[in-house]
């Protein structure tokens, strides 16, 4: 009998270095990388698993030589790493762009958007223009959207986009229903008799500026993200304020929250429409610190569907987005467009998740 070699099929990759370590697969290649907050305790373990099966590392230049390329997918985030991965969503994205591209033994390359800027505010020798990548896939609510579309385009390195406005149908886009999301649960509002709704935004540009979203500002805004969960608010409650924080981070929801909340009770909000679950954390604790009950005298609905540390006994009400699987379809769609083949858009949708922070307006003695 005929010995079959199948060293090409059982080549370890990083995707069983990750089960076998027991991390996900997006901790391993950062491992491997040096990007990103991963402890040394946890890249020792990767690193071991991966002699254990005789793994030797992504290893560009070898890629290169054979097939002419890099063997790196560039995530591209717009804002520092350390700032990134304080957001669940970002992460649960991330590792699922990491479980597809495992499956090809493709090394990831963290970019940000911040020009010129890396960890510990030194020079990124590194950036979008130069940096060694196959692919790239642009990681969503980012006001660069389209300089960074046009200088990966430049270059002709295929991009996948989660979310965004690139103004062409020439993208491949992973897209989130934000609009209609947005709307059914401003809905659920209308329902419970709620009239004075305001609005916790992200951030409209790359200022990410503090401020009240104005005629002006929504004109000159960039995020898509932003402007689509603004537009799906407004639907129902049109002449909704809204204020938008510097990032979805809960302190930024908290000081948002304070201006809106700031008035006398009866003119005040009776809800508030939060475009992350983060910034809904940060409304609630803001309501708790002015003595303002939730839900009883402050309904908060939030987007996104994760765990926020310390929200516990709230059960969010919430439109819960499928992030993982966003980042498998943008995974799989680069391997595609590497592979050579056509890759259609996708356009996935949030489900409206009521928990226990909404209730009928209150009633005014």
């Amino acid at each position: 009998m005929t010995a079959v070699d199948n060293s090409v099929e059982h080549r370890p990759t990083l995707a069983a270095v990750a089960a076998r370590a027991g991390v996900s697969a997006s901790t391993a290649s950062l491992a491997f990388s040096g990007t990103g907050p991963v402890s040394d305790a946890t890249r020792e373990r990767v690193l071991q698993a991966a002699r254990e099966l005789n793994y030797a590392g992504p290893d560009p230049r070898a890629r290169s030589l054979r097939r002419g390329r890099s063997g790196i997918v560039g995530v591209v985030l717009e804002e520092r790493v350390r700032d990134a991965f304080r957001d669940p969503i970002k992460i649960a994205t991330l590792d699922g762009i990491s479980e597809e591209l495992g499956s090809i033994d493709a090394g990831l390359l963290v970019l940000t958007e911040v020009a010129g800027e890396a960890e510990g505010d030194e020079k990124n020798p590194v950036t979008l223009s130069d940096a060694p990548i196959d692919g790239a896939v642009l990681m969503g609510c980012s006001p660069r959207f389209e300089e960074s579309i046009a200088t990966l385009r430049a270059r002709g390195v295929p991009v996948v986009a989660i979310e965004g406005n690139p103004g062409d149908d020439d993208i491949v886009m992973i897209l989130q229903d934000n609009r209609e999301a947005t709307r059914r649960g401003a809905e659920h509002l209308k329902a419970l008799g709620h009239t004075r709704v305001a609005i916790v935004a992200l951030s409209l540009d790359r200022d990410h500026r503090r401020a009240l979203v104005t005629p002006e500002r929504i004109a000159a805004g960039t995020s898509a993200t932003t402007l689509e969960r603004l537009a799906g608010a407004r639907d129902v409650f049109p002449d909704a304020p809204a204020y938008t924080g510097a990032g979805s981070y809960v302190e930024e929801g908290r000081l948002a929250a304070l201006e809106l909340l700031s008035g006398e009770a009866s003119d005040r909000p009776t809800a508030i429409i939060a475009q992350s679950d983060l910034l809904a954390a940060g409304v609630i604790r803001a309501a708790e610190e002015l003595g303002i009950a939730v839900p009883e005298q402050l309904s908060v609905i939030g987007f996104d569907g994760v765990k926020v540390d310390g929200l516990w006994p709230y059960d969010l009400t919430t439109l819960v987005q499928p992030a993982a699987e966003k980042g498998r379809a943008a995974g799989r769609a680069v391997k595609a467009m590497l592979a050579g083949n056509d890759v259609a858009s996708r356009l996935f949708t949030a489900e409206f998740h009521e928990g226990n922070t909404t209730a009928p307006v209150p009633v005014v003695e």
